[in-house]
């Protein structure tokens, strides 16, 4: 097995404690507090977490959240917490926008507080039980999502078991055997459909996409056919099931947490590499975390 797949089977396990640890007085202070005017920042599938953090705290009516990829942070603008998301801790984007924030309030959300990115926050929350030892992040992403979620007030409960049950079942032939996939996502969830197409990306060379479900209408829509499987994470937009069917597309979707359904992809992207005789614990051009040269 690789380490990537070991990685995917222990998320449940992975988002309950990390809920646990929500509540501690610790995190819940290192957290953004109500009220507060946030920003979440992170690059890759940090940048997908925190795009689907952002929009999960904003629609809790807890604040104003953004999220931006760290390279992109508007400086102008001012916040009262910026909170980084980085597996690595060692990411250069990330350090360097740290560095700029002197006088914010900035937390680090990261595998262990011993790394570079910590030591540049005012708080630091450490998943050390989350780390990976594949290139391609999985459990860390999620787990770190499921952190967030808890601090809001959700229960992850349903969504660990609606997991633990998805990793349980093979995968559909046909969905396998899909030449192109696009991911499709509302509210918080378009977030995680970003990044499960960056899962299938790097980890099998797909050709994937992943858009806001009601603007797939506007073009996305003629690309996909039989060879195709367009995935939605949520309640689809209405009468937007019936225009993929008419395409030939597969359509994939599931009543389960969005969380949980993204572990499917995962999967995928996992059985698609296998397949093409593929490393998926270590693909082609990418490192574990992106360190740059000073400039």
């Amino acid at each position: 097995m690789s380490f990537v797949a070991a990685e995917i089977d222990s998320q449940p396990d992975c988002w309950l404690r990390a809920a646990r640890l929500a509540h501690t007085p610790e995190v819940a202070n290192a957290l953004p507090p109500v009220d507060a005017r946030v920003a979440i920042v992170g690059c890759g599938t940090s940048l997908y977490i925190a795009q689907s953090c952002a929009v999960l705290r904003e629609s809790a009516g807890l604040g104003e959240t953004d999220a931006f990829p760290a390279s992109e942070f508007p400086q102008s603008r001012r916040y009262d917490r910026v909170v980084a998301l980085t597996r690595s801790g060692t990411t250069t984007e990330v350090i360097r926008l740290l560095e700029t924030l002197p006088d914010q309030d900035s937390t680090v959300v990261t595998t262990a507080a011993t790394r570079p990115a910590a030591h540049r926050a005012s708080a630091t929350v450490a998943l050390d039980f989350a780390d990976e030892q594949s290139v391609v992040q999985t459990r860390f992403a999620t787990t770190a999502l499921a952190l967030w979620r808890a601090h809001l007030g959700e229960n992850l409960e349903v969504a660990a078991e609606d997991a633990r049950r998805q990793l349980q079942r093979d995968l559909p032939d046909r969905l396998v055997g899909c030449e192109q996939f696009t991911f499709l996502g509302s509210g918080w969830t378009v977030g995680l459909a970003n990044e499960a197409a960056l899962k299938l990306r790097e980890a099998s060379r797909s050709w994937t996409e992943a858009y806001p479900a009601m603007e797939f209408r506007h073009g996305p829509i003629s690309v996909v056919g039989e060879r195709s499987a367009v995935w939605l994470f949520g309640p689809p937009p209405a009468g937007l099931v019936d225009e993929i069917t008419a395409t030939g597309a597969l359509v994939v979707r599931a009543d389960i947490d969005p969380m949980a359904d993204l572990v499917n992809a995962q999967r995928l992207a996992v059985v698609l590499a296998e397949r093409k005789g593929l490393d998926p614990d270590s693909p082609r051009h990418l490192t574990r975390s992106i360190v740059l040269a000073d400039q």
